[in-house]
């Protein structure tokens, strides 16, 4: 099966590949809608360096995705079946180390073509099925269960004091994250640090949200998460040095181009614990459709959602790149090529 493959060739260029499709041992499925991230948004606009341009392109982007199986060789899913797709594919089994940090792991939209292609072929492994779903919520599957990841990494790391928990962050990831936390730990009492007022008035349902340059006098927190990435890493990492108690835990996701530096004297002083969290696995992705299924988190992500036109034609990709420049959360949207 010959395949349409819409692939970056340049910041802002896009072009047609057309490829032959394996039909032998893979489920294939029809992309319906997918949803943008900074990290396309980084290739489309030519921030990554001249270097990572020059190996990663020509590249299809979007690593967020849901859409309906055609086919499946393997009886996993009947045809018609609605599913998530996973970007990320080890290659080969590891005990110890989590499929989303395997060195020989393949990222899909990084190096590897991502979803914006005709069909989508992949093992049946590497799909989850999203009944109970709307379209438009399946869609970012992949972004929530980057959170899903992050609270796993905090439930394993951290210590049992868990009182009150900061998020560093008022984005897309920043809400995403307090949905997750809200839903797996009930109990903790949530404090959101942002600079945009807009954007922290959709914190209804945490404990509190704070302006980062306005913090209570004794504001202090348990644990924390990182979410502010770029050049906000820096200033919200030493915040969280300077407020968190003493041996706590703090997970960083924010994504730096540049490198961000870290006050390891109090660092070493309070015994704290960084962490690092990036991407996904399969099991991830399983507890972000469960916890998408509910209907409260489902009100939750629909305050986040912008769902733009839908791309039928090339020149509506580059349409939804740029809208999504002026979309303070997420931008989802149906794909018809």
């Amino acid at each position: 099966m010959i395949n349409h493959i819409y692939q970056l060739v340049s910041p802002g260029v896009f072009s047609i590949e057309y490829a032959s499709t394996d039909l032998a041992d893979k489920v294939i499925l029809r992309p319906q809608f997918m949803a943008l991230c900074h990290a396309d948004q980084r290739y489309f606009l030519g921030q990554r360096s001249q270097d990572v341009l020059r190996k990663k392109l020509p590249m299809a982007l979007i690593h967020e995705c849901c859409g309906r199986v055609l086919q499946d060789p393997t009886g996993t899913f009947a045809p018609g079946a609605r599913v998530v797709a996973i970007p990320n594919s080890p290659q080969s089994p590891d005990p110890i180390i989590s499929e989303n940090y395997r060195r020989d792991s393949r990222f899909l939209s990084s190096g590897y073509d991502g979803f914006m292609r005709e069909y989508i072929d992949l093992p049946a492994d590497r799909l989850v099925s999203c009944d109970g779903v709307p379209d438009h919520i399946a869609a970012i599957t992949e972004f929530v269960s980057v959170t899903v990841q992050a609270a796993r990494r905090f439930d394993r790391l951290a210590h049992a004091r868990r009182d009150r928990v900061g998020i560093w962050g008022d984005g897309s990831m920043a809400f995403v994250l307090a949905c997750t936390l809200r839903s797996l730990f009930p109990q903790i009492e949530l404090h959101v640090v942002g600079k945009n007022a807009h954007k922290l008035s959709m914190f209804s349902f945490v404990g509190a949200t704070h302006f980062a340059d306005d913090l209570p006098q004794g504001f202090s927190v348990d644990h924390a998460f990182e979410c502010a990435g770029g050049e906000g890493s820096y200033y919200a990492i030493d915040d969280i040095i300077r407020t968190i108690e003493p041996q706590g835990t703090v997970i960083l996701l924010g994504v730096s181009e540049n490198k961000v530096a870290i006050n390891t004297r109090d660092v070493l002083e309070k015994g704290l614990t960084l962490a690092g969290s990036s991407r996904s696995g399969r099991e991830d992705f399983v507890e972000a459709i469960r916890l998408m299924g509910d209907p409260a988190v489902q009100n939750r992500l629909n305050r986040i959602i912008s769902i733009d036109d839908p791309v039928c034609q090339m020149g509506d990709i580059e349409r939804v790149f740029r809208t999504d420049l002026n979309t303070p959360f997420k931008t989802v949207f149906e794909w018809r090529m």
